[in-house]
Parts: C-alpha cells; structure tokens; sequence
C-alpha cells in the first residue's frame, strides 16, 4: 500500500534522508509515520511511548463491568484515500457503518444539528429571536463575518445576537473553556455549519429539516475494543519497533541524542539523525529541548489549552434511543458533548448479543481550564445529575447504573487562540532546523487538523517530506522561513459524505 494521495500540488522540499529515526508518541501521528516507514523499506526507527499503551488519545479501555470506554466522542470518517486503504487493510470486516444522529438539547427539547439551520425546533419567540438576528447581522451594510477580528466577534456577525445567545456563545465556550474573543476565526472551515438568511427562513417557513451538514454524517467505527482497536492492530504489526512506558525527559539538537526513562526509572540515552515528535509543543520547547532560543520557549510556553474529563455511565437497561452524540450549550449540566457509544456498536457493553436489549453507555465530556475550573472530585456525580437535569436519565433510571468511569487528559483542545499561528511560525521551523518535526494534535496544534485521520496523515507525510522529498497537504501552516503554504492543506472528500440522519421522522417532532 505504497501509493498515496492526494497528488502532489505544492514545491518539493529536499529530502533529509536521516537514517536513525526516533518517534514520540505511539498515538495516531507516531503509529502513521511508523506505518509509511515500514512501507518504504525504513526499519531504523523507534517509537517512544510514555504510556504503557499504544494509541495515545485514540485508545480505549474496557472497564471491570465490561464496558468500553473511548477518550472522547470519535468517530471515524477520513479525508483521504490513503487513510481509508489503511483501515480496511488493518480491520478489514470488523467495523459497524453508522449513520450520524446528532442533537442540541435546548429549552427542555431535541433541536437537531446543526442548530443553526434547525431553528424552527425552538419555541417561537426563541426561533423568531434568532431568525430576526440572523437577519439584522447578515443585513446590506451590516460588518462582514468575514473582516471578524477574533472568534467572538465572528459569531456576533454571521449569525446575530439569538443564535449567539442561545447557543453559540454558551456552547463554545463550554466546549474550549476560553471565552472566544481569545480565539481566532481561521480553525473553522468544516466546524461550524454558516447559514445564510434565505435558508433560514425557508427552514421556518416550509417547515424543512436541515440536518446533513458536514464530513461525518456517515462513520465507521471497530465492532469491538472501541477507537482504540484500530490503532492496537496497528501497533501490533509494529511492535518489534515500540518502547511502552519509556518518557523522553530530554533532547540536545546538538549533538543529537534525547533521554529516555523506563518504568523503573532507569535511564538511557540514545543517538538520532531526526526525531518525529507528537509530544505537546508547549511541553516539548520548554521542558525537554535543551537550549532553545527563548523566543522559541516564550512562544511554545504561550500556547492554550483545555483539558478535558471524560466520564462514562454504563446502565443495565434496554437502550432507549436511536442518538449517536448531543450537544449541550446549557448550565444544567457540566458536560458538552454526550454520545449513545453503545449505539456505535453493541459490543461496547457486557452484553455480546450484537443488540443493546439489556445494557447501553453514554460517553460525558467536559472541559476544563484557568477560565473555567471544575471539582474534579465531584465530575462523576456532577455528570449523572447532569444526565437527569438534561433528561437523558429519567426519573428512578439512576438505580440502573452499573459502572461509571473518569479519565481526565490534561491536553484534550488545542486551543486556536489569535497568536497561535505566529507562535507556530516561530516555534516549528526552529525545531525543523534542528532535525525535531513536530506533528500531531498538540504536536502541530492546529484543531482544524487534528481528526484521527488528519494527525495519522500528519505522520504519513512527514515521513514522505524527508524520505522522498514530497511536501507536506495536511499541515496547511504558512511558515515564514519555509516554501510550505496553504495552498498545500488539500483534502480528498469523504466518500460518505452527504448521507445520514435518515431517523429524525420518527425520533422528533417540533413540539418535543
């Protein structure tokens, strides 16, 4: 599997060709690079990881009742063909298609996604306020979206003091725990569905769902062990190459060797010709490099971040819903983002049957930061309280919960705060000069690009760029001191695209 696109569109780099590899980080960017590495014939490379498991924020666990448990609400839809080829390779057969069923719940009812162009759920006065908004911000001479000087202000602009209020505003920050006048606007792109006035009212006035917006309304997803099973095939094809437990508490760029310690705590030091790193960026300029320049420390060193904490609630009950995942842009509940994950496959709970008749799971993620803290202690409790204010726990349904699970991450959101790119383009090149590449969901920092697909493809590339002199599309980053451009961040769209949601005649009516 050798071949790979999509083609080529930008200039050439010139290839490194180093011979000794080193790799931090056996997630889906570590895992990617050492995949095409094996491919192209290059077995002089290792894959350092602090975890005792591969798969990094991609992994899953199975908890002692028996309930699987994913690091977040993934879902498996790909940009490219390469990543596709490379799934059905590894799983082959042993994966679910599933179609998107996503929700806001608001005003104590079930709006479907996106909000925005589903405004006709609300109660009237709620929908005549984000219709008359819509109207007055999208106004002849009203400021452009897209002259917004940060993420807040987009918002206000494209769609109007209603939707802002009721849930753009209230949701985003629940989600990023920053307040988004901190955020730049560039990371939208596929994130958030842009409405114009006409649809709008159509939307109202016909009475017409508008709810297959966007890339992932058609998903794969592993019958069983989870995300997370993906990566563990493929970490298995490489394990030969891969060091679990094993951290990296320090790089010289100079003489090229970095520092590991083991799980014993003894340490050892090894030679490298390039290093590809997924290790957070922050982390990697300002702990681990030795004498970095400090306006490369100072601007890894002010780079955002959320960290998340993901809980799950395992129920012995028949499962009452058809949803795959909600959104929650209210105060009556500390959670952002909840998904059915026994809905993506029955085999995520204790029973095997291949039906969710006696167990179901839902998967709770809620963030955190300076500007938004929470009692970790209490998350769980938190959440179930949550579930019963939101209505996703009916009254009494609480005796039926069997298992509960907490994992916090403290890097979960790269936050695309207005620096971040001119911090990039100081940080990365200077890494780049001195044989460190780093790539990956915190490795790059850029959310817009931080799917499990586009950070595998992130390793794929980065390999090509120095094994065969190809130039890097995923990263999309114009760098000052590079040819690398925008015009590079191409992707292929997603076969399944377009498809979905064929449920919502029967599961929702206005008045719910």
């Amino acid at each position: 599997m050798a071949e790979k696109t999509p083609a080529n569109r930008g200039g050439h780099p010139q290839a490194v060709h180093p011979r000794r590899i080193l790799i931090i980080g056996a997630g889906p960017t570590g895992l990617g690079a050492a995949w095409r590495l094996k491919e192209l014939g290059h077995d002089d490379f290792q894959i350092l990881e602090a975890n005792p498991y591969a798969g990094g924020l991609a992994h899953s666990f199975t908890d002692r009742a028996g309930f699987t448990w994913d690091i977040g609400g993934h879902v498996m839809f790909s940009h490219y063909d390469y990543y596709d080829r490379l799934f059905e390779q590894v799983m082959g057969d042993d994966f679910v298609l599933n179609n998107r069923e996503s929700w806001v719940r608001l005003r104590e009812r079930w709006v479907p996604y996106p909000f925005q162009n589903n405004i006709r759920y609300l109660p009237p006065a709620d929908a005549a306020d984000c219709l008359v908004g819509l109207v007055r911000a999208q106004a002849c001479g009203a400021p452009s979206a897209l002259d917004a000087r940060d993420f807040g202000q987009f918002i206000d602009r494209a769609f109007g003091e209603g939707i802002a209020r009721l849930f753009m505003r209230p949701y985003n920050f629940k989600v990023w725990a920053h307040p988004p006048e901190m955020m730049n606007k560039h990371w939208i792109g596929e994130r958030v569905a842009v409405i114009d006035v006409e649809r709008a009212i159509r939307n109202v006035v016909e009475q017409r769902d508008d709810f297959g917006w966007g890339p992932n309304n058609q998903f794969k997803f592993p019958k069983r062990g989870g995300t997370g099973e993906f990566y563990h095939r493929i970490a298995q094809r490489l394990r030969p190459h891969i060091r679990l437990s094993t951290r990296v508490v320090h790089i010289d760029p100079v003489r090229k060797n970095l520092t590991i310690v083991h799980a014993d705590g003894t340490s050892e030091a090894l030679a490298y010709d390039a290093v590809i790193s997924a290790m957070p960026l922050d982390v990697l300029c300002t702990r681990v490099v030795s004498d970095a320049p400090e306006d490369v420390r100072r601007a890894a060193g002010g780079l955002l971040h959320s960290s998340g904490h993901m809980v799950g609630i395992g129920l012995q009950r028949r499962c009452p819903s058809t949803k795959s995942w909600m959104y929650f842009p209210e105060d009556n509940c500390p959670f952002y983002r909840v998904t059915y994950l026994s809905n993506y496959s029955p085999y995520m709970t204790p029973n095997q049957t291949g039906a969710n008749d006696t167990h179901y799971s839902l998967l709770c993620e809620t963030s955190a930061s300076p500007h938004k803290p929470l009692d970790a202690q209490r998350i769980v409790e938190d959440t179930i309280a949550g579930l019963e204010n939101a209505g996703l726990l009916e009254p009494g349904e609480r005796r039926d919960i069997v298992s509960t699970w907490h994992h916090a991450v403290e890097y979960s959101y790269p936050t695309p705060s207005i620096d971040r790119d001119d911090r990039l383009s100081v940080a990365v090149p200077w890494l780049e000069r001195h044989g460190i590449y780093s790539r990956g969901r915190f490795g790059m920092w850029k959310y817009e690009v931080a799917n499990t697909d586009h950070t595998l493809m992130q390793g794929v590339e980065v390999v090509d760029r120095l094994l065969l002199g190809e130039p890097e599309h995923t990263i999309g980053i114009v760098y000052r001191v590079t040819e690398d451009g925008r015009e590079a961040a191409s992707h292929d769209r997603p076969k399944v695209a377009g498809s979905g949601e064929k449920r919502i005649a029967r599961t929702n009516t206005p008045s719910v």
